[in-house]
């Protein structure tokens, strides 16, 4: 599996038969690299996973969708709001749900946070719950992108069901879990052998950087992995 980190809570994952964004958050975003374009970075992609509605996750899935084909995977409000523009390959699903696609399989589970989008020509739309999303895929290890979220006890029942091995953490703090947080569901709920932090250093406000959360994990955090934003790597 070849993942990248673009910034925020956006990943491009790279496994056979697949290319997958999720929570497409590109143009608009301030720590998205300056040499690096939106169609480069989603060249050759099938499918979009979003967590949740908000801006700065939905980003750029609109144009990247009509301009590749790639198929949208969200919840049913998100779907919908994406078929109102313009696109047909849709892939609605729910809390605890989970659909097979051919290369690889994504559930849904729950996220502790809101979902909404503002615009001025649409005003506020609700956009369901929010979720975060594990993907498993044959010869991979499940992922887990928590999506933004604080902890909950039912993360353990997400690990019992799908035991992931890696996960994709929000840590910034303020809007989601901050580092005290997120390294105690890391460590009390999962048995990770990789963590990705993200959600971090984007906007003010933010924690600035992953050492807080690298050091709460004490000695777990030789798993972390703080990516380099727009360099792929492999797990």
């Amino acid at each position: 599996m070849k993942i990248t980190w673009f910034g925020h809570a956006a990943f491009r994952i790279e496994i056979a038969g697949a290319v997958i964004l999720i929570d497409p958050f590109l143009s608009g975003s301030p720590v998205f690299p300056k040499d690096l374009s939106v169609d480069e970075a989603s060249a050759g992609v099938t499918h979009i996973l979003l967590t949740h509605g908000h801006d700065d996750h939905i980003g750029d899935t609109i144009e990247i969708a009509k301009k590749t084909g790639a198929q949208i995977t969200g919840n049913a409000e998100i779907c919908g709001w994406a078929g109102k523009h313009g696109i047909e390959a849709l892939n609605p699903m729910n809390s605890g749900g989970k659909i097979d696609v051919g290369p690889f399989s994504v559930a849904m589970t729950i996220a502790h946070h809101s979902s909404s989008r503002h615009t001025s020509d649409e005003g506020n739309i609700y956009l369901g719950n929010p979720h975060g999303l594990v993907i498993s895929a044959p010869g991979e290890k499940t992922l887990y992108h928590m999506g933004d979220t604080c902890a909950f006890m039912d993360m353990q029942l997400i690990n019992e069901l799908h035991a992931p091995k890696i996960g994709i953490v929000p840590i910034g703090d303020r809007y989601t879990m901050g580092a005290k947080e997120a390294s105690l569901a890391c460590k009390r709920f999962f048995d990770f052998e990789t963590i990705i932090p993200c959600h971090f250093g984007t906007f003010p406000g933010l924690d600035p950087d992953a050492e807080k959360f690298k050091a709460e994990l004490g000695a777990d955090a030789s798993k972390v992995n703080v990516a380099t934003i727009g360099e792929a790597f492999t797990v």
